[in-house]
């Protein structure tokens, strides 16, 4: 059988997560709550596929511009569009 040549396929080697063991999906990440008109940093968390953004967003920094159910949106700026994407904590780092 041909492999296949989707999208997720080509980018499986960018999500991996490091190999320094701890616990799998630590609650404090899903309960953190941010405010709106806070930056935010976009880091991918592989091991939850729940409200996880598209991997060309990943490593991006945005402001938070609302909250949508227990998602939030996140304002950034692709090349010269806006856009706004709907992403749950898990996948959010509050910027220092």
């Amino acid at each position: 059988m041909k492999k296949s040549k989707g999208f997720k396929s080509r980018s499986r080697y960018k999500l991996k997560r490091s190999l320094r063991p701890r616990r799998a999906n630590p609650i404090s990440r899903k309960i953190q709550v941010f405010e709106v008109g806070q930056k935010v940093h976009i880091i991918t968390d592989s091991s939850i596929h729940r409200g996880q953004p598209h991997p060309r967003f990943h490593g991006k920094t945005g402001e938070v511009v609302g909250q949508k159910g227990k998602a939030y949106l996140v304002g950034i700026k692709d090349g010269n569009k806006a856009k706004e994407l709907i992403i749950r904590p898990e996948h959010l780092q509050l910027q220092e």
